[in-house]
């Protein structure tokens, strides 16, 4: 494989793995209104839910061609109504509401990962643009996918760092901070379903 298609695959990668998708809104969120303790299993959520995600993309490149459009669009709306949810939810939220409920589950975050549409065409995506054509190898599709997961999971952190950072400011203008992620979700919304 060349090096300047290896090269252009860590673009890809690192582009969208840093840009905002509910996976790194949602840790932001959650990091600004419950910390890091108490978040910390929804972000572990998260990282494994990915792992598993570009698992199942690898598999699906490798032998199930013919099955993932219908899946997709299926997974499409699926992920849509769910990234709706969340909006609705951090556009409602608010810094006392992290009084232990529950929110920041493990299960949230991995199920999130599921419904995740950008995920699935993000490694979808990464790997028929840039890997078939070089190998259709099982275990190098599935190395590139844990590659990808690698990534995500390095932006996530950072959108958690982030938040930590901010969450004092975020206290104090937590109303207008969750609107600007609502909306942001809401234009993943957008840009999922007009594909």
């Amino acid at each position: 494989m060349p090096g300047y298609v290896l090269t252009n695959f860590f673009i890809y990668a690192i582009v969208n793995a840093f840009t905002p998708g509910p996976g790194n809104i949602l840790a932001l969120n959650t990091v600004t209104n419950y910390g890091w303790k108490k978040g910390r299993p929804l972000f572990w959520g998260i990282f494994a839910g990915y792992y598993v995600v570009q698992i199942i993309c690898a598999v699906f490149v490798y032998g199930v061609g013919a099955f993932l459009p219908r899946a997709l669009q299926v997974m499409k709306y699926i992920g849509a109504a769910y990234i709706l949810w969340l909006a609705i939810h951090i556009a409602m939220s608010s810094p006392e509401a992290s009084d232990g409920r529950g929110s920041a589950s493990f299960a949230k975050g991995y199920l999130l990962q599921f419904v995740n549409v950008k995920i699935y065409m993000f490694g979808i995506t990464a790997l028929t643009g840039f890997i078939t054509a070089y190998s259709q190898s099982l275990w190098i599709l599935v190395g590139f996918e844990l590659l990808i997961a690698t990534i995500g999971t390095i932006a996530t952190s950072t959108w958690i760092g982030a938040g930590l950072l901010i969450q004092k400011f975020y206290v104090r203008h937590y109303q207008v901070i969750n609107i600007v992620l609502a909306a942001t979700l809401l234009e993943c919304i957008w840009s999922m379903l007009r594909v």
